[in-house]
């Protein structure tokens, strides 16, 4: 099993459609996996999490199977 990594936006641009990472490791959280998935680049200010469909916090723990996704920060008006 692994992780899915998706991107949308901006930065599907930067970064590609989606990813999979090994399993994560006990602990493992969704700032990790953004350090993972972009090989170490600093994550953008206002970025929006979700795992599984759920907007999460960067601390939030990320288990063996899950979906975890990028969004930008939307504007609109």
């Amino acid at each position: 099993m692994s992780v899915t990594v998706k991107y949308f936006a901006s930065l599907r641009e930067r970064h590609g459609s989606e990813r999979r990472l090994a399993t994560p490791s006990a602990g493992t959280t969704v700032a990790d996996i953004w350090t993972r998935a972009s090989e170490g680049e600093a994550m953008p200010a206002n970025v929006l999490m979700a795992v599984n469909q759920e907007y999460v916090g960067p601390d939030h723990p990320v288990m063996d199977g899950d979906e975890v996704a990028f969004f930008p920060p939307v504007t609109g008006g």
